[in-house]
């Protein structure tokens, strides 16, 4: 964990919250799952500015945006059963083209409207905005807060706008022959009605430890310290009140490892864990020398080491880069050397029949380096990597360095412009998983401020964000400067919403 010393502000996009595996239950029916329940829209259709007299319910899209003088609205309807206890509600929809532009959602006055007879003409009258987000191109499915909008059973009208002026964003209407019609998915406390018959599968880990679905949860706790990084995560794990599947270590040259330590917390039976190993192997030397197999002896005995453990286990080669490339030519830390270090590294392992180790190449994606001309020479290719990893951190001071939400430091873009990190990595590299393997929320130390927006943001952009399968969050009460708590603790506001997010049914991930 580390920074670039360069002010920036950035604001915070809306949120949304994430649902895990749904049952589909009809308008007027409950049904449970665990604790969450997905209806569908009793009625849906959009509404023309200048066709005031045509109905559109029975179409298989649902239009929002403007196109010359025409500006088209969506209407919807949902029906929450009697006895439902909501903790959250949420709305998605699945885009037909590629979504673009600020949507908003509005609350509707008026519940008599139907789709087979509502026109531009005859539509009720819209109430205030309750919600809106900025898709991404990329986006296979928008969500929608509604937390404080749907508290409990009822009918509730809403409306779906664009702040598109020269197109339109096309979704998939209740109609629609591939079933991706609007959707109301609430996390409950109980149903009352009779459950049926559900078969549900468990999240599992797969080939190179990748989730079936879910996220993964992990730690890195007692950073900057010199307690035992296992005492450490453990007692994280009471305070955050789960066991995090992560342990998150740190190790350079040629320290023997994993320890004993590291190996006994994957032993444990009643807290399933996975080492993620953080190596810097070019300690007391350079990338341009391991690339050269300078460190080959190095490479070799941690290779033995591993076979020897015999478990999957995640390794990232010298984490932040970004941070040490020297740009100079013959260095021996330009980012092309970084890359050469990597490839010869993950290829030797590979030789050495240490197949239970998964890579993670783990950026800053700090806006000033991403901005600079050397930054893509940073990666060392699709073969050689396996999963893309993200060391991103947002203060809760507001005003303060990097202040947001999670969605920021996912979304920070070169400075001068360019692609924001996530983007990056899903068009890039498009079938890589992303793993946050650090994060966090801080305040400058003694100047306690509640982290809960930060808390409170996460899971919401996990549902918008389907490539991040792994979380890690990097815990310590002063920084590499020491200046900053990144503690979970540092208010009982903020511990209260980690605890809140650790809870969330998303990171139920079974190691396999």
């Amino acid at each position: 964990m580390r920074r670039a010393k360069l002010p920036t502000s950035l604001t915070a996009l809306t949120a949304v919250f994430a649902g895990t595996a749904a049952v589909v239950v009809t308008p007027n029916a409950a049904s449970a799952a665990g604790s969450e329940l997905t209806i569908q829209a009793a009625d849906d259709t959009y509404i023309s500015s200048t066709r005031t007299s045509t109905v559109f319910g029975s179409e298989e899209k649902l239009a929002v945006g403007k196109i010359g003088k025409e500006t088209k609205t969506a209407l919807l309807k949902f029906t929450v059963p009697a006895g439902t206890k909501i903790k959250s509600a949420t709305l998605f929809l699945t885009p037909e083209n590629k979504p673009s532009g600020k949507l908003t959602v509005s609350r509707v006055v008026s519940d008599s409207w139907t789709e087979a007879k509502t026109t531009g003409a005859n539509a009720p009258k819209l109430g205030p905005a309750i919600a809106s987000v900025t898709p991404y191109p990329t986006d296979t499915r928008v969500g929608f807060n509604l937390n404080a909008e749907i508290t409990g059973s009822g009918t509730y009208s809403l409306a779906l706008s664009s702040a598109l002026t020269d197109g339109a964003v096309r979704f998939q209407s209740a109609e629609n022959k591939a079933g991706g019609g609007p959707k109301l998915i609430i996390a409950t406390e109980s149903a009352t009605a009779p459950t049926p018959p559900v078969t549900a599968k468990d999240c599992v880990t797969g080939a190179k430890l990748v989730p079936s679905c879910g996220v993964l949860w992990g730690g890195a706790a007692g950073g900057f310290t010199s307690n035992p990084r296992d005492a450490e995560h453990k007692n994280w794990e009471k305070l955050s009140g789960r066991t995090a599947t992560i342990f998150h270590t740190y190790h350079k040259g040629d320290e023997a490892f994993p320890t004993k330590a590291e190996i006994a917390m994957t032993e444990d039976a009643a807290n399933p864990r996975v080492l993620l190993l953080n190596w810097k192997i070019a300690y007391g030397s350079t990338w341009a020398k391991v690339a050269k197999g300078e460190q080959d002896a190095r490479i070799d005995a941690f290779a033995k080491r591993i076979k020897a453990y015999d478990k999957p286990v995640f390794l990232a080669l010298h984490h932040e880069p970004e941070n040490d490339v020297k740009a100079t030519a013959g260095s021996g830390w330009e980012a092309k050397d970084y890359a050469a270090m990597y490839r010869h590294t993950i290829e030797r392992l590979r030789k050495q029949g240490a197949d239970n180790v998964v890579n993670v190449m783990a950026y800053m994606g700090n806006e000033k380096w991403m901005a600079q001309s050397w930054w893509k020479d940073l990666y060392p290719g699709d073969d050689v990597v396996d999963w893309i990893g993200l060391d991103s951190y947002v203060s809760v001071e507001k005003g303060y360095y990097h202040y947001g939400t999670f969605a920021d430091l996912l979304d920070r873009k070169p400075t001068g412009g360019g692609t924001g990190f996530y983007e990056w990595a899903t068009t890039k590299h498009k079938n890589k998983p992303i793993m946050v393997a650090e994060w966090g929320g801080y305040h400058r130390i003694g100047k306690n401020t509640d982290k809960s927006a930060v808390y409170n943001s996460v899971v919401p952009e996990l549902a918008k964000r389907p490539a991040i399968k792994a979380i890690v969050h990097f815990d310590t009460k002063a920084d590499d400067e020491g200046n900053r708590d990144i503690s979970i603790d540092s208010t009982p506001a903020g511990l209260a919403s980690f605890k809140k997010l650790a809870a969330n049914p998303i990171f139920n991930v079974k190691l396999k």
